[in-house]
């Protein structure tokens, strides 16, 4: 039978990147966007194999109608990365309550939301399944000025595991990928901009460089399969060793 993935925020970057790899092995991918541009761009490029479906997150009361226009028109769903992110760079006294509710709804409660209601087809299809939590490496050490987005992160990893606790039992397993500094457009962004950023970044680096998107999409397409059968709770860093320089 054909697995069916969903990829949030999977019209680039690192979304984009295990889209990529998914549908190079097979696998149906339904990307999940805000950006009609994007979306468009995806599926002409990756042919079809890929769909798309332009939602924004942040409206969680419309998730389980998201999750069952999913179902009508692909049948199951075996497959759910959770990648879907933004990112806020301000100091901490300067976070509103406003600003740091937005980075949470959007990183961890529509996370919370869309799992939920994709768990509820994988224990009905009785078939298994397996889902992957994008975190980051603001979450294992501090970063100025991302005080929301580390909060957000830092609980994408608590939830894997309690997810992977309750959920595997039932033969859905859940991990987590822990991206350290990779080449994308929001990170050329933020370290070209911050040439100190970016040389203590690549300094900690025991590889010495920055990481490729289609890395992080090698580790979802093994998490996301049969060669990691007996793999779930994991946070797995692919950082070049970043998480443990020095």
């Amino acid at each position: 039978m054909e697995k069916i993935a969903i990829v949030t925020g999977g019209g680039s970057g690192i979304g984009l990147a295990i889209t990529e790899k998914f549908v190079q092995h097979r696998i149906r991918t339904i990307v999940i966007g805000r950006d009609e541009q994007k979306l468009t761009a995806v599926k002409q490029n990756l042919g079809t194999l890929c769909e798309t479906i332009r939602f924004d997150l942040a409206a969680l009361p419309a998730i389980p109608a998201l999750v069952k226009q999913i179902i009508q028109c692909f049948g199951h769903i075996d497959i759910l990365v959770n990648n879907a992110g933004i990112n806020m760079k301000k100091e901490f006294t300067e976070v509103t309550d406003e600003d740091f509710q937005k980075v949470i709804t959007t990183n961890v409660n529509s996370v919370f939301g869309l799992s939920r209601e994709v768990v509820k087809q994988m224990l009905a299809q009785n078939n298994g399944g397996a889902i992957i939590n994008i975190s980051s490496m603001a979450s294992q050490y501090g970063i100025p000025k991302v005080i929301a987005y580390t909060a957000s992160k830092a609980a994408i990893e608590g939830m894997t595991k309690a997810m992977a606790v309750e959920l595997s039992p039932k033969g859905i397993r859940v991990n987590c990928i822990a991206p350290g500094f990779i080449a994308t457009d929001m990170s050329a962004k933020a370290l070209n901009s911050d040439p100190e950023r970016k040389q203590k970044a690549l300094g900690r680096t025991p590889m010495g460089y920055l990481g490729q998107p289609a890395d992080i999409g090698e580790a979802a397409l093994f998490l996301a399969t049969e060669p990691s059968k007996y793999i779930t709770g994991v946070v797995l860093p692919v950082d070049g060793g970043n998480s443990v320089g020095f």
